[in-house]
């Protein structure tokens, strides 16, 4: 999401903040974000495997969603907490969690202050995530408080010339950010990732990927409905027009996503995101 702002300094500050995390709340438990993220649950799969986790860490998943990282860990031997800041994301990572028999568990809160004690983890994530916190210098304090000296961080943000960075800009031609705001897709450049990280972090590995396994069986026209329904930051987007607009943005981001896929031959498409991967040691 584009709603961004970490430098509202005016006497209203606080009070800005707050008005604008409540807007990220509402937008992110819109729309039905359980069935957009499952299309994305196998790259999730692939990726949680090839790091280096190891069972019976304690790791805490940052704005964790449904739980797309975090379940693949606790299938692993991890042991599992996800903190999201829609209560309704939060709510389905622990019935999941539930109906598995995994111990993990998920609770409502912000990555910009996060409700658990100094050290208390071996390792942080955030897939996707975090990068959509207001105050990126904060969420990094918060990586590095809640993490052990020698802990790791795993991060995957999306680069600013990604697929989801080309739709954030539609979005926010629509629903315009709060002035002074930042990007979020500026956490997958690879030099703002190292300038936040690196007072709490050290030997930072950056390396540019794309997302494993994002498919979809269907037109890139579904995929725009798709994401029209289920995916908050662009239904908010499609409720604040009209009819004309609608159709104008309907058909600037089926052609971001004709330019960013591959088709199947099949009548479906494989959308080639690029995100950064960003791996840190804890000071």
């Amino acid at each position: 999401m584009t709603i961004q702002a970490e430098h509202i300094t005016d006497t209203r500050g606080c009070q800005a903040i707050d008005v604008l995390k409540a807007k990220q709340k509402a937008t992110w438990e819109d729309g039905d974000y359980v069935r957009f993220a499952s299309f994305m649950e196998k790259g999730a799969i692939d990726i949680v495997t090839d790091w280096q986790l190891t069972p019976g860490q304690r790791l805490l998943d940052v704005a964790c969603g449904t739980g797309q990282s975090a379940l693949p860990a606790s299938r692993r031997g991890l042991r599992v907490t996800g903190v999201d800041l829609a209560q309704n994301l939060v709510d389905f990572a622990n019935s999941r969690a539930r109906a598995e028999g995994l111990d993990a568990r998920f609770d409502q809160g912000d990555a910009e202050a996060l409700p658990y004690k100094d050290a208390d983890y071996d390792v942080v994530v955030s897939m996707i995530g975090a990068m959509f916190a207001p105050r990126p210098d904060r969420v990094s304090s918060e990586f590095g408080r809640v993490l052990r000296s020698g802990g790791t961080l795993y991060m995957c943000n999306w680069t600013p010339d990604s697929m989801p960075a080309q739709l954030f800009k539609a979005v926010a031609k629509r629903v315009p950010p709060p002035p002074g705001s930042l990007s979020p897709v500026l956490w997958g450049d690879e030099n703002t990732a190292t300038e936040r990280l690196s007072e709490h972090f050290t030997d930072i590995r950056l390396q540019r990927k794309l997302y494993p396994k994002w498919h979809y069986p269907f037109s890139t026209n579904d995929l725009v409905r798709l994401f029209r329904t289920t995916f908050g930051p662009v239904k908010k987007a499609f409720d604040a027009i009209d009819g004309d607009e609608q159709q104008t943005l309907f058909t600037e981001l089926n052609n971001i996503y004709r330019n960013f896929s591959l088709p199947d031959g099949k009548g479906g498409i494989t959308i080639q995101g690029e995100y950064l991967e960003v791996i840190a040691k804890r000071r």
